[in-house]
């Protein structure tokens, strides 16, 4: 019951930066984490960070010090900041929500359709 939907993928140059946004809606969505996965073709599904209502944060080993979560309560909007962007970067990334933050790790409950981010010369 909760609608997830991702925009602000694109091509840019390792190094530069992208910011995706996610709008959430749907009964109850304030009750869910929400959170970021990618996958690239042929590579299984990975999560990326997570963020809680009150702020609490998570983020793969993979991410730390280049990506930031941020979420906007009052717009029903996450944001994935994602900075010194490197070509293994290049995924389609989804929207997730979920229960709890560790939950939403294992897997999640709700997806968006995905954005496409490629990261090239």
């Amino acid at each position: 019951q909760v609608q997830l939907v991702e925009s602000g993928g694109g091509l840019v140059q390792p190094g530069g930066s992208l910011r995706l946004s996610c709008a959430a809606s749907g009964r109850s969505f304030r009750s869910y984490v929400l959170g970021w996965f990618r996958q690239a073709p042929g590579k299984e599904r990975e999560f990326v960070g997570a963020i809680s209502w009150s702020g609490g944060t998570s983020y793969a080993d993979s991410v730390k010090g280049r990506f930031t979560i941020a979420r906007d309560n009052a717009k029903n909007t996450v944001y994935l900041q994602m900075n010194s962007l490197k070509p293994e970067d290049a995924a389609v990334y989804y929207c997730a929500a979920g229960l709890t933050i560790g939950s939403l790790k294992a897997g999640g409950n709700y997806w968006g359709q995905g954005t496409q981010v490629t990261v090239s010369s």
